[in-house]
């Protein structure tokens, strides 16, 4: 069982851990600008999936989920 926990601990990523804890501003962003096809697209898978944006862009050709999940912040304000 000692084994099993140690290979469990070593596939962990540190960095992973530690990069998810830090912020980042969106004032350091810049708006993203969507047409209005794309902003409707969001809007409605949103409402049906949530915060999923890798799964949000996947249906938006060209577009990564950092840009729609920026867009989705800058929207907001």
């Amino acid at each position: 069982m000692d084994k099993h926990l140690r290979t469990k601990q070593a596939k962990t990523n540190p960095t992973v851990a530690s990069s998810s804890t830090e912020e980042v501003s969106s004032l350091e962003w810049e708006a993203v600008n969507m047409n209005q096809e794309e902003e409707d697209l969001i809007c409605r898978m949103h409402k049906l999936v949530g915060n999923r944006w890798e799964l949000i862009a996947g249906r938006i050709p060209g577009r990564t989920a950092e840009e729609v999940e920026r867009f989705w912040v800058m929207k907001k304000k």
